[in-house]
């Protein structure tokens, strides 16, 4: 029933994330249903075929753990494999997060995995019915495995709308981004970099700066390189997403190019990637306030060029 969620993280991060509505959910359930009882189904008729005289009691143990395994270990399975995803949620758009915005692991997936099949919707559940009760009572609309897992069901595909200005790159860090490699850069933590930027100005100065640190150093660790120096974090961020969108860009242009080469008359077509027309990039933008002071004991640079721009 929900739809649009701020989540804070330890770093006091503010994180806009578009909960998933209590419909789209039970479409992802329904779904998945579908494709356990398809499993259920399949494996009963090979173990009646394989098994066809095979003691009762042996045989009842025998469902009883392929309906345990298909049931559990299904949503368990695709969800630690696709970060949150089953194949009913990857088919309406949701994937499922920790409460901070990270991705989820294992233990996150064996929880929501065992706390659905005991409590919100088979053993316990009343085909569904705790499940329902509890995501209307609940502000982001969990149920109890959510809670028991600390997760949060998110929608994926949001509207252009929903996007950040353009970012910019600094001035003086051309050169040294477009040596970077940046394949090796993860998407979440684009994001959680976007994130941080597009929130910058709205952070305590002692959490900006110690969240922006973190997030530098994970970045550069990523990239195999380090923050230069007298160069602050959000530069360092903004620098490295700067980059990565213009190299996006010039591939599109590229292809744009090539389509146009083969259209358009005459090769009237744009010669130039500043004549490209497309595509849009929403992104957080570089503009900020000034930057925070670190925190005593933090070593920078004695010199700092860099103010982030008004």
């Amino acid at each position: 029933m929900h739809e649009e969620s701020e989540l804070v993280t330890g770093e006091a991060v503010v994180l806009d994330l578009r909960v998933a509505k209590l419909a789209s959910r039970a479409l992802a359930m329904a779904l998945d249903v579908l494709v356990q009882f398809a499993l259920l189904f399949g494996s009963f008729m090979v173990l009646a075929i394989a098994l066809p005289e095979i003691d009762e009691a042996l045989g009842l143990a025998i469902l009883l753990v392929l309906l345990v395994l298909i049931m559990v270990g299904y949503p368990v399975v695709f969800e630690t494999l696709s970060r949150g995803r089953s194949l009913g949620k990857l088919a309406v758009g949701l994937r499922v997060v920790r409460v901070d915005g990270g991705p989820i692991r294992f233990r996150h997936a064996l929880v929501r995995g065992l706390a659905g099949f005991i409590v919100d919707f088979w053993t316990l559940g009343l085909f569904g019915a705790v499940a329902v009760i509890v995501s209307l009572c609940s502000s982001d609309g969990r149920r109890v495995g959510d809670f028991l897992a600390g997760t949060l069901v998110v929608r994926e595909r949001v509207p252009e709308s929903a996007g950040y200005a353009a970012i910019a790159m600094p001035p003086g860090l051309e050169g040294w981004a477009a040596q970077l490699d940046l394949t090796r850069l993860p998407d979440d933590l684009a994001l959680a970099s976007r994130q941080f930027l597009g929130r910058f100005g709205q952070l305590r100065p002692e959490a900006s700066h110690a969240l922006g640190w973190g997030l530098a150093q994970q970045v550069g660790n990523a990239l195999g390189t380090q923050v230069p120096p007298g160069v602050p974090p959000w530069a360092f961020l903004a620098a490295v997403l700067a980059e990565r969108r213009n190299r996006d860009h010039a591939r599109a242009f590229q292809a744009y190019r090539a389509f146009g080469a083969a259209q358009a008359p005459g090769g009237a077509y744009p010669a130039t990637a500043a004549q490209y027309p497309g595509p849009s990039y929403s992104g957080p933008s570089a503009a900020q306030p000034d930057p925070p002071t670190p925190p005593s004991g933090t070593p920078v640079a004695a010199e700092n060029p860099f103010t982030p721009p008004s």
